[in-house]
């Protein structure tokens, strides 16, 4: 979602008596939009006798806008169709979850990583990227919590490669790597909407290059920036967090890249950890994978909770790599 402003000259209903008028409620970007009480702003539309009909018309302008979010609707025919031309798998670089998907993230899907704190899903993530970019292919890595770490990178470049960050060859093969792995650190669900529609022009100028093609895209962790939001008992923080889940599935979908978010566990009934953003979110995902360690233990299992070709409860393992700082 933008600002305002920036839809002014695709969108001439939204001039700058339009943006005045939304900016005296607080409006200042179509997310602002999405959090305001639609009634009431038409109700103060109403009021405006001057220019109330061009004024209903610019909030007509931005729901057409949120709707045109939405993904299209596919016939059988044509989901067949995508599925045979689009979905590649990208390595993770775990033998046990490269395994337990069929060899790794789809492109075109939205991949989401379940567990509670340090259980793995950071290096994973981590791995993923140093994996994907040693096939020289980009990676676009949104870190919410300072978790994203170079050193850690170029550790794990070496722990699976076999390189030495002292040796000057190895050295460039691993700043070559890193270089390919463009990180953004996001603090706030609206940052993250101006970098992902930043990324979706990229994507656009991308289309028939052969060089470095963006190929996936990480947030860790999602749940971080959507959890604040979603607090009251109005339905804005909800609408938020499914647009932001529409926006992740379209990258994912027109641009044939593989998505890779990451989620928290909240407590439960009867005791039991469940993911966190509750049951509107859940059905964001094409693949949701559960993430636990045992205490003291380097081993991370790992289960299918939802996947669109494979059974539920399918599990593995993995070993953990050794780095300084817990994941």
């Amino acid at each position: 979602m933008a600002p305002l402003k920036s839809l002014a000259k695709e969108y001439p209903i939204i001039d700058t008596n339009f943006q005045s008028f939304c900016a005296s409620h607080t409006i200042f970007s179509v997310e602002d939009f999405l959090l305001h009480d639609l009634d009431a702003l038409i109700a103060f539309a109403d009021n405006d006798h001057t220019c109330s009909h061009t004024l209903k018309q610019g909030i007509d302008q931005l729901l057409s806008i949120i709707d045109s979010q939405q993904p299209p609707l596919l016939n059988g025919l044509q989901l067949l169709e995508d599925a045979k031309q689009n979905k590649h798998v990208l390595p993770t670089g775990f033998e046990g979850i490269d395994a337990l998907l069929g060899g790794g993230l789809s492109e075109g899907q939205l991949t989401e990583l379940v567990g509670p704190s340090s259980s793995g899903k950071t290096q994973a993530c981590l791995l993923s990227a140093s994996t994907v970019s040693k096939h020289k292919s980009s990676v676009i890595y949104l870190d919410t919590s300072n978790s994203f770490s170079p050193q850690h990178i170029a550790n794990l470049v070496g722990q699976t490669s076999g390189y030495v960050y002292n040796n000057q060859a190895d050295h460039r093969y691993i700043q070559e790597v890193l270089d390919r792995i463009i990180c953004y650190s996001v603090f706030d669900l609206y940052q993250m909407f101006d970098v992902l529609h930043q990324l979706k022009m990229n994507l656009k100028c991308q289309i028939g290059k052969s060089d470095c093609h963006v190929r996936l895209l990480i947030v860790d962790s999602i749940s971080s920036l959507i959890t604040p939001i979603l607090g009251g008992s109005g339905p804005q923080g909800h609408a938020m967090m499914i647009s932001a889940g529409i926006l992740l599935k379209k990258l994912a979908h027109e641009h044939n890249i593989a998505v890779l978010v990451t989620n928290h566990v909240v407590g439960g009934e009867g005791g039991t950890s469940k993911p966190a953003l509750g049951e509107s979110w859940k059905s964001v995902p094409h693949v949701r994978l559960l993430l636990s360690r045992d205490y003291g233990s380097n081993v991370s299992n790992i289960s299918i909770l939802k996947h669109p070709s494979m059974a539920s409860g399918k599990t593995a393992s993995w070993t953990m790599y050794s780095l300084d700082d817990k994941m």
